[in-house]
């Protein structure tokens, strides 16, 4: 399995479905930290089961070139999410980015160094002419990641997504990746 390292001890890879237990495990320590910022969700998505079925799905979208699922690992412990999802090809050459990083690693660059990775593999391996992505108003760490990246705001969306258990607006952001 192919790593993209983000520092000496961090790498991106694409997730496999023996990574269930783990993911499951990182959305369980982490449920407080996330609440904020994602949808509401049941007991089930924290199981183990919930987890491989999506990875599942989500790797037959990505055998498709549709949807690249990556896990941040550090020595060897999953300790964040990356997607690059909604792959549109033909003229648009388009995707979608979120993530996500563990509570006892925020704040000291690894999303900034991730996205800046998965930036070149966009670019390269997946031949991708742009990225969107999109952070809640106030989710200025989100933001700074994104900025810091070379993304671009584009505008903002009212009502946008259902995050904490009510519609809230979004910040617009894109990296157009070919000049």
């Amino acid at each position: 399995m192919r790593l993209i390292p983000v520092d000496s001890q961090t790498a991106l890879r694409i997730l496999k479905i023996n990574d269930a237990a783990q993911i499951a495990q990182a959305y369980q320590r982490n449920q407080a930290h996330l609440r904020e910022w994602e949808p509401e969700r049941d007991r089930e998505f924290y199981t183990e089961a919930w987890q491989a079925e999506n990875i599942s799905q989500t790797l037959a979208a990505h055998h498709k070139g549709l949807a690249f699922p990556y896990g941040l690992f550090r020595n060897e412990i999953l300790i964040g999410r990356f997607n690059i999802s909604s792959v549109v090809r033909g003229a648009f050459q388009s995707a979608s980015l979120g993530y996500w990083v563990d509570h006892q690693y925020t704040g000291q660059g690894i999303a900034t160094r991730a996205v800046a990775e998965l930036l070149k593999e966009a670019t390269g391996a997946l031949k991708l002419h742009r990225i969107e992505a999109s952070t809640l108003l106030h989710n200025q760490a989100s933001a700074r990641v994104l900025l810091n990246n070379g993304f671009t705001h584009i505008g903002m969306a009212p009502k946008y997504l259902k995050i904490n258990g009510r519609w809230q607006d979004h910040n617009l952001y894109q990296a157009i990746l070919h000049q």
